[in-house]
């Protein structure tokens, strides 16, 4: 087998050198297009899980490796003159020169080739190759000379950020966020050897010119960026090497091989895709490839199956590196937005950014940080008039929550489900039991699905309605059970289906018409839902409009009647109120068409006669969404605007959603997908918010609500699941104050005893099961140190 790797980086050398390990009769050679001492950047990071990989694959580099790393376990947030700190990570930083030399010395051991200073433009240099393993780095020319190929997508982000050394040590890693007369600026840090740290300085686009970087000159730039930092360096210089300020590019590919030939070729490291140094380093990915490829070829000895499986089974995991390193560096992207924020609010924010490290992650690392965040939560709550004990206090979600009169025992929230099973609007016993049984469950506020103002808004035949008496006293009923069992509060949401009406049950073909008896629908603009099969609706007209609104206004008194606690008003999901504030939906030239002002007009005459007919006492929120998920929907600044029209309107609450505007939606799925919109429109609006979506722990409740990325948590299949989730997490944190009825008390001392054993066992194994510390200990006259 003869093998070229191009590009001499640690993902090529570690490939090559595992191929050569695994397979000595292998011709491999690595062409570099620098010198081997050629190094730009300073240190590179690892976790004691990647250094675990590491050590099951070559002993031999993974010792030499760690023998040359600074080690660390703590991680610092400086902020406003506090500090911090979160320990128990296990990172280490080595220099990204001694690693090069170690792979490099490690491969020619193995009889790997080298050839340094020799320049690869293409994939036909290597006629006689076998496989070619594409390691050129961020800007590959490979993957620039075959791009109609590989179909790369470049997504160039907004901040500025440039990587620069300095001689301070540290001793862990190191945010240090600086508010300047120009802006927000930050330095990631952390030491890599000895009396050497990496300096990786970020700051917005606006910042950046505030300060005249583009101005200045590498020296120059060094020199402000010092006296910007000259506390945090305590009279140690920045030292650069070709520190150029970059805007980050995520980089994708649609394929990662190309076979041509007798040859195949596959990408790996940043040729292939990118993630933002927030979340580690591209050394890291990029070795893990290596490792993934590796493994491929060791499954299949023909090389182009092989390279078909990498492309398939790295994929998957790449992708959720990406994401959670998308959402890591959009939280930097707004760092002004948390500026507000307390010092403990601020740090757990830094610490749970990409959604993947949670409270309980963050507890079993240091319980001290989650100890400190949980008390500084504990008084805030206590602020605001409520009876908290501090000695020993609720984690966020089972504090009391207050919208207007309306106090809440807790924060979680039962998501509204259209169950589609009323008949004629009629709640029944399905209803009775599906909401009473969520209400004695033990969540703080409990929503009615999605219920008609009339039967022409209705989205099937199986849909609630609120537009008659007795639909009022069926729901009634449901109020008055659930309000004598439980301490749960009952929100109504309203809405009008428009275009999404007339549709079959959500169990047969979803959003197809009924196959007899449909009736006529209305939209903002006469565009079908599903082209060629949906319905086409009519145009709404002012007259119509104006209908609409009182019937919106007869059901609000009707849920104040049948005795809710809230009202919500449903503006989401390509629904009627929705397809006038979405341009994908609104169409209309009249002065309900154009910009966000007109597309909101009809929705808020909506809401303010909603909110005039429920009484001043009870909170009336929106659900809306918050992107359409689909090129040309709504933008970012129509969703800051309705979102301050709706708090001017009186709005209490938003209840963020995204999507299903149109059928063409292409959502970005993933754990707590939504709450980043929750977060936006909270910290940047000022208006209290619930998010929902993907949510499936008390854990991750927690998370989001330590963060301040939300008020209030819902959840939907989580729910449906199981109706008692809110009791059972109640047992998991040994909340005694959570109502649990008198009926189900012998119950709830049995879940409380329970659950302390299964906490503690599952505390056990975790601690067990965590990566060992590579940390090599201080060894007299051996030269090494750990991170000072």
């Amino acid at each position: 087998m003869k093998v070229a790797v191009i590009g001499g980086g640690p993902g090529g050398l570690y490939f090559a050198l595992l191929a050569k390990k695994a397979w000595p009769r292998w011709d491999i050679t690595v062409y570099e297009r620098n010198r081997p001492d050629d190094t730009f950047g300073f240190g590179v990071v690892f976790s004691d899980q990647t250094l675990d990989t590491f050590k099951a694959y070559d002993l031999v580099t993974y010792e030499r490796i760690r023998r040359r790393f600074a080690y660390w376990g703590d991680v610092d947030v400086v902020y406003k003159g506090s500090v911090m700190r979160s320990g128990g990570n296990g990172f280490c930083g080595c220099s990204r020169v001694a690693l090069l030399n170690i792979l490099q010395d490690r491969g020619r051991e193995l009889g790997v080739a080298m050839r340094f200073q020799r320049e690869v433009e293409d994939l036909s240099e290597f006629p006689d190759a076998d496989l070619i393993v594409v390691a050129d780095g961020i800007n590959s020319k490979i993957r620039q000379r075959h791009e109609g190929h590989f179909q790369p997508a470049v997504d160039l982000r907004p901040n500025k950020f440039t990587w620069l050394g300095s001689t301070k040590p540290l001793d862990a890693f190191k945010y240090f966020f600086r508010q300047t007369p120009q802006g927000i600026i930050l330095a990631h840090c952390y030491q890599y050897e000895r009396d050497r740290s990496t300096w990786v300085i970020e700051t917005d686009a606006a910042t950046w010119k505030n300060f005249g970087f583009e101005r200045q000159s590498e020296a120059e730039m060094v020199a402000t960026l010092e006296k910007v930092f000259a506390e945090e360096l305590d009279g140690h210089p920045l030292i650069a090497n070709r520190s150029l300020w970059r805007n980050f590019p995520t980089i994708t590919n649609k394929t990662w091989v190309l076979e041509t030939g007798k040859s195949a070729a596959v990408l790996v490291g940043d040729a292939k895709a990118t993630a933002h140094f927030s979340i580690g380093s591209g050394t890291k990915l990029a070795m893990e490839d290596a490792i993934a490829l590796f493994e491929c070829l060791k499954k299949d000895e023909d090389v182009r199956q092989a390279l078909r499986r990498y492309d398939t089974a790295r994929r998957e995991e790449v992708e959720k590196t990406q994401h959670a390193a998308n959402v890591s560096l959009a939280w930097f992207e707004h760092m002004k937005r948390y500026w507000g924020m307390s010092p403990e609010q601020f740090a757990f924010g830094v610490m749970s950014r990409s959604k993947q490290i949670t409270w309980e992650n963050l507890e079993l690392r240091d319980p001290a940080f989650v100890k400190e965040v949980h008390a500084w939560y504990a008084r805030k709550v206590r602020e605001q008039g409520f009876d908290i004990d501090l000695e020993n206090p609720p984690v966020p979600m089972f504090t009391p929550f207050r919208l207007r009169e309306l106090v809440l025992e807790n924060r979680v929230v039962v998501s509204p489900m259209d169950q589609y099973s009323a008949v004629d609007g009629v709640p029944g016993d399905w209803h009775f039991v599906h909401l009473g049984s969520r209400a004695i469950g033990g969540a703080g506020l409990v929503y009615v699905e999605m219920t008609c103002v009339s039967p022409e808004g209705r989205i099937s035949p199986g849909d609630t309605g609120l537009w008659n008496e007795a639909q009022r006293d069926a729901f009634r009923r449901i109020v008055d059970f659930c309000h004598a069992n439980s301490r749960a509060k009952l929100c109504m949401q309203l809405g009008h289906s428009g275009r999404k009406g007339s549709t079959q049950l959500g169990w047969q073909r979803m959003d197809h018409p009924l196959e007899s008896g449909n009736w006529p629908l209305v939209s903002a603009s006469p565009l079908p839902y599903l082209e060629g099969i949906s319905q086409v609706p009519r145009e709404l007209s002012k007259a119509g409009m104006q209908e609409i609104v009182g019937q919106f206004e007869k059901s609000a008194r009707f849920a104040q009647e049948a005795g809710f606690d809230m009202l919500e008003v449903h503006m989401a999901h390509g629904y009627l109120l929705a397809s006038f504030i979405s341009p994908l939906t609104n169409r209309r030239t009249d002065e309900y068409g154009g910009s966000i002002e007109n597309r909101m007009r009809f929705p808020l005459e909506v809401f303010r006669a909603c909110r005039d007919a429920f009484p001043s006492a009870k909170p009336v929120s929106v659900r809306i969404s918050a992107t359409d998920w689909a090129p040309g929907g709504l933008s970012g600044e129509d969703l800051m605007a309705l979102a301050r029209m709706l708090k001017s309107a009186g709005c209490d609450l938003i209840d963020c959603s995204t999507g299903q505007t149109v059928a063409q939606q292409k959502p970005v799925y993933g754990r707590m997908y939504q709450a980043p919109f929750s977060d936006w429109l909270r910290n940047e609006i000022g208006l209290p918010t619930m998010t929902v979506g993907a949510i499936t722990t008390p854990d991750q409740v927690n998370t989001l609500l330590a963060a301040g990325k939300a008020d209030l948590v819902a959840l939907a299949r989580p729910h449906l699941a199981n109706p008692y989730f809110t009791l059972q997490a109640s047992a998991w944190y040994q909340h005694l104050p959570q109502y649990w009825p008198p009926q189900y008390l012998t119950g709830r001392d049995q879940a409380f005893r329970n659950a302390a054993r299964e906490r503690a066992e599952l505390q056990d194994l975790k601690l067990r099961a965590r990566p060992a510390s590579h940390e090599v200990k201080d060894e007299p006259g051996s030269g090494v140190k750990r991170a000072a």
